[in-house]
């Protein structure tokens, strides 16, 4: 078998299953173990796959932030709206970068009174046409991708917070692995986001679960609500939901 056909053999299992280990690609392509690992090693460095111990795990798909906002979303307005309900008045509220968590803020109802603090440049110029949400922007480095402060002056001044509620930007949640994300800058802005705050809100469409990126911010549990959308398979939340998670299905 050429190498373009194991590679294409090994995406499409990986798709069907979630999950491929190593072994057993050896048992089923007839090919060395030396071989396999070529293979999935150069599936990852095409951004195709994330490798783990033993095997390879779906990598969420990436692109700009520009892109994501700019995409015809019916499902993330959803997303955001049922999540916008969970915000009672008088909270204070960590709100993450993002282009669901920034859909989020534009969900907000008018006459809800809570206080945002939050490192989106879009977030924070979103609300600050609402009435009644009191702003107070992170300041640090702009990490233009994500439209975001990062930085230790961000995270210095996330410690002096005690909120009661954080919505974080998602880009791969997987039962074993966690929350993860492609980029070392920003785990440790959001890691200290979920850390201060008494209760944790991810938001995210189906396609980013059970994915997995390099770079981990915290175990599964760190979370209190994950918002997604009807399309999601019971099968897959199951995990979520036995690691005591509270799962919202988001129904327009």
């Amino acid at each position: 078998m050429l190498k373009e056909e194991r590679q294409r053999y090994i995406v499409n299992r990986l798709h069907q299953e979630g999950k491929i280990l190593g072994t057993d690609l050896v048992v089923q392509l007839k090919v060395s173990e030396d071989t396999i690992r070529r293979d999935l090693n150069e599936l990852a460095e095409a951004g195709i796959l994330q490798r783990v111990h033993g095997g390879a795990l779906p990598r969420a798909r990436s692109s700009s932030y520009e892109e994501r906002q700019h995409e015809e979303n019916s499902t993330k307005i959803t997303i955001a709206r049922t999540a916008a309900s969970l915000i009672h008045d008088g909270q204070v509220i960590i709100m993450d970068s993002g282009t669901t968590v920034h859909e989020i803020a534009n969900q907000i109802p008018l006459n809800r009174q809570a206080t945002v603090i939050t490192n989106s440049i879009p977030v924070a110029a979103t609300l600050a046409l609402h009435p009644n949400i009191e702003v107070q922007v992170l300041g640090g480095k702009l990490k233009k991708d994500a439209q975001a402060m990062i930085g230790v002056p961000v995270i210095e001044a996330l410690k002096q917070i005690r909120a009661d509620l954080c919505f974080l930007g998602i880009c791969s949640l997987h039962p074993e692995i966690g929350i993860s994300m492609p980029d070392m800058e920003e785990v440790y802005t959001k890691r200290t986001m979920i850390e201060q705050a008494a209760e944790v809100v991810a938001v995210t469409e189906a396609a980013k679960l059970g994915t997995a990126a390099p770079y981990i911010v915290a175990p599964l549990n760190a979370l209190t609500y994950l918002v997604t959308d009807t399309s999601t398979d019971e099968g897959m939340l199951a995990p979520y939901r036995q690691l005591g998670i509270q799962v919202i299905r988001a129904e327009s």
